[in-house]
């Protein structure tokens, strides 16, 4: 790998540290922003959640926007709008404002989801393509932890310390939209505009002159017809069927485990479980470091083990993780240190299986006819649930009761039920999932087509 590629490749993977950054840093801030704006818990899980809306229009507008401008100049204007959102959060003196600061970033969210793994997946020679791929997801990993340890360090900063945990994210934007400054355009965008002695080029620098960029650009060109060609077929009639609801269960049953809720309200989980303020966002900086770790250890097996086996394995784990927590909070016979083992326990089996493996499947279980519309749907329907989710779940715990007992008991209950739709999640995918591991892209469609 050669100075360009690298680069670029790193400039794009900002854009999945913000990702992480910007959905997690509203943790820390969040017990006080429910005292400051008087928030009920509906408002509560409509603050976290708009994130989230804006999330699911983001993935569906940037498509034909992307096609016409270019990652790069649509890249510069997300890293914008990353900042216009953390700046607004900061200095928000509504509600109002705060929410559609969090709207905008959640656009951001959003559009680079897509954009910044389509670009590297462009821009990367076939031998590093895997290895590349992955930096946007151990990005985000960073940008989650980056964030809880930024909420934790600017605790005691004062009465507002929020407005700073939250204007820390204009921090990374700006160096997000500087570093987009020297990226090259993508060789299949040029291709797509007829620039072919600009694609050409680009292609011979990052690939350091080591492929034949005539016949890569001869193999887009036919690629682009291909792409065609799927988007007049229909997904949701034979043979793609079948598939396409198991792609939209895969990002279904990946939300349903809870680690939306469990990222975004830890602070708040473990203040209802008894711990004091400080205590509560320290923890959940080591739930970010658990995160870390185990998607590197994910990362390192995935191609060894196979994605069914971790997927499973995970799977299982989380069910019984979460079980545990949820009796252990409603009964009383598991509390304190234990409580927060067992949700380390869970970002473990949550970052070795779904958290690395989901993304993968995605990219790989679908006929290359449909594979980016098949992925995207999976994706969207990943999003929906995980806006869903993290909107009820303040108003579930908030149906109890405003006391920490009757908020135990919700919280209790909420994970009692993320438990069981987790096992119902083992038993689909144990059925319905195709193993991956060592094959082509050819071998994976036959499969799933037959």
């Amino acid at each position: 790998m050669n100075k360009v590629l690298l680069s670029c490749t790193l400039a794009a993977a900002l854009g999945g540290l913000l990702f992480g950054y910007d959905t997690v840093i509203i943790n820390g801030a969040m017990l006080d922003l429910v005292k400051y704006f008087h928030l009920t818990p509906q408002m509560q899980g409509w603050t976290v959640s708009s994130a989230l809306v804006g999330c699911i229009l983001g993935t569906l507008m940037i498509g034909k926007t992307g096609d016409k401008y270019g990652a790069k100049r649509m890249l510069q204007f997300l890293a914008v709008m990353f900042f216009v959102s953390s700046v607004g959060c900061a200095l928000a003196e509504n509600i109002s404002v705060f929410i559609l600061s969090r709207f905008i970033g959640g656009l951001a969210i959003g559009a680079s989801s897509i954009i910044c793994t389509t670009y590297i997946a462009e821009i990367s020679p076939p031998k590093h393509r895997g290895l590349l791929a992955a930096t946007f997801q151990l990005a985000i990993v960073v940008g989650i932890l980056m964030s809880l340890i930024s909420n934790y360090l600017l605790l005691n900063t004062g009465e507002h310390n929020w407005r700073w945990m939250l204007f820390s994210g204009a921090i990374p934007s700006v160096v997000f939209f500087v570093m987009l400054l020297v990226i090259r355009d993508s060789p299949r965008w040029l291709v797509k505009r007829g620039r072919l002695e600009e694609a050409r080029n680009n292609l011979e620098d990052l690939s350091s002159h080591e492929i034949d960029p005539q016949k890569t650009i001869l193999e887009i060109q036919e690629s682009i017809n291909t792409e065609k060609i799927g988007k007049r077929i229909n997904l949701f009639k034979k043979p793609f069927r079948k598939i396409i609801f198991i792609g939209i269960f895969v990002g279904i049953f990946n939300q349903l485990t809870g680690i939306g809720v469990v990222f975004y309200y830890s602070s708040q989980i473990f203040s209802i479980a008894g711990f004091s303020s400080d205590s509560s966002v320290a923890q959940s900086v080591i739930l970010g470091v658990t995160n870390l770790i185990f998607t590197v250890i994910a990362m390192a097996i995935i191609d060894k083990v196979g994605r069914k086996k971790i997927l499973l394995f995970g799977q299982m784990g989380m069910f019984v993780v979460l079980g545990l927590f949820g009796y252990g909070l409603l009964s009383g016979n598991i509390g304190g240190f234990w409580l927060v083992l067992l949700l380390v326990a869970y970002i473990a089996f949550f970052a070795s299986s779904q958290g690395a493996v989901v993304w993968v499947l995605l990219s790989e279980m679908f006929p290359n006819i449909i594979r980016a519309r098949g992925a995207s749907v999976g994706s969207f329907a990943n999003w929906v649930v995980s806006a869903l989710l993290n909107f009820l779940f303040p108003v579930v715990i908030g149906l109890f009761g405003m006391t920490q007992a009757a908020q135990q008991m919700g919280l209790s209950y909420a994970f009692l039920f993320l438990a069981v739709v987790t096992f119902i999640g083992f038993i689909y995918l144990k059925k319905y999932i195709v193993e991956t591991k060592g094959k082509t892209l050819e071998e994976i469609e036959k499969e799933v087509l037959c």
